[in-house]
């Protein structure tokens, strides 16, 4: 059977091992296995949610409300927007999937930094778009800048902080960048761990309404995935002005956001205390592997997220070494498939992180 020929192009993304694999393949007990590797919130997600989702369970027979008008009303809240502004994904990459088929095309280009999110190279490849990258490994805006002038992309994606590295744009360098953009070339700024930089360090803090009141070709990216510990209910939402929106919104397949994802992610919203409390122990945990690295001679590469990436040094083999981990009952995610010895770990809780260190200490 002939499939379209774009296809032959594109990997598959490789999600982080799940437990239940792990399990199957070496025999470990579930119990024994700590799972580090997705960058979800090892608190999981507030109590309050818990309950909500609970008490939504004889629903579960109903169609969602496709108008989403709880959840809209809420981020319009936060964010001080309108929830005409709002458009809401199965997770944020299903509203990075939408930008990039509704704007580039075949003919096209998609401008992005050397080392980021994978998904961005093969959305933009599934419209057979060319994809354009930096040399830089952190987002250095007058590479973009440069690259935008000699390639007039269709869009141009800003992951900030990015993943996998962790590091973080300032915002001002970004505000700077966007304003030289044409309106017709759409930016899209992916802020999904942006909850930890704005906590880290207010100069990374990116504003969506801000943002979106001064420019009308940029949309704003965020997610329940990650600070709310809601990586299993797929819920992220896009922010952008509403012409954008409506565009985007003929990319949308209905009910697209399940009854209790929608419930459980307007609940996050009501316990912004649980979130802070799980971002102030992340830091606390991260100085920890700031130290154990730079103790074995490993580059730090500051993180405003919330994981660490540690980069090998030329002997150490990060695929080994995330095997050997993984035999043991540790999973984390090797960074070999974005052109990087390294590793990612996601900050887990203190018992967790100090499971990490006893393994991987004999390993390097």
């Amino acid at each position: 059977m002939k499939f379209n020929s774009v296809l032959e192009s594109i990997k598959s993304y490789e999600a982080g091992k799940p437990i239940e694999l792990v399990v199957r393949e070496y025999g470990i007990s579930p119990d024994q296995i700590v799972k580090l590797a997705s960058n979800e919130n090892p608190f999981g997600c507030s109590p309050r949610v818990k309950e909500a989702v609970c008490s939504m369970i004889d629903y579960m027979s109903h169609y969602p409300d496709d108008s989403m008008i709880k959840l809209k009303t809420a981020l319009a809240s936060k964010y001080g927007i309108d929830p005409n502004e709002l458009i809401i994904g199965s997770g944020s990459d299903q509203v990075i999937e939408f930008a990039i088929h509704a704007k580039a095309h075949g003919g096209s280009k998609v401008l992005m930094n050397s080392v980021t999110f994978a998904m961005y190279e093969i959305y933009a490849k599934q419209v057979g778009a060319q994809t354009i990258r930096t040399s830089s490994r952190e987002h250095n805006m007058e590479e973009f800048y440069a690259l935008y002038l000699e390639h007039k992309p269709s869009v141009i994606l800003l992951c900030t902080p990015n993943n996998p590295t962790g590091d973080a744009i300032d915002a001002e360098s970004m505000l700077s960048f966007i304003e030289k953009i044409d309106s017709d070339t759409l930016v899209i700024v992916d802020g999904a761990y942006m909850e930890y930089a704005r906590f880290k360090d207010p100069s990374k803090a990116v504003d969506p309404q801000d943002l979106i009141s001064r420019f009308d070709n940029v949309i704003f990216l965020g997610t329940f995935s990650k600070a709310y510990g809601l990586g299993g209910m797929r819920v992220g939402y896009g922010i952008a002005r509403h012409d954008i929106i409506q565009s985007l919104y003929k990319m949308r397949p209905p009910f697209n956001i399940t009854t209790l994802s929608l419930e459980a992610a307007s609940v996050a919203l009501e316990d912004e205390a649980f979130v802070e409390e799980c971002i102030v122990e992340n830091f606390k945990e991260m100085r920890r592997y700031e130290f154990f690295a730079r103790s074995k001679g490993i580059e730090v590469i500051e993180s405003y997220t919330n994981f660490i990436t540690l980069p090998l040094p030329e002997e150490k083999n990060s695929s080994k070494i995330a095997q050997e981990l993984l035999k043991k009952g540790m999973i984390v995610r090797d960074l070999s498939s974005y052109g990087l010895n390294a590793i990612r770990v996601t900050i887990g809780t203190e018992s967790q992180n100090d499971r990490f260190f006893e393994l991987v200490e004999p390993l390097l």
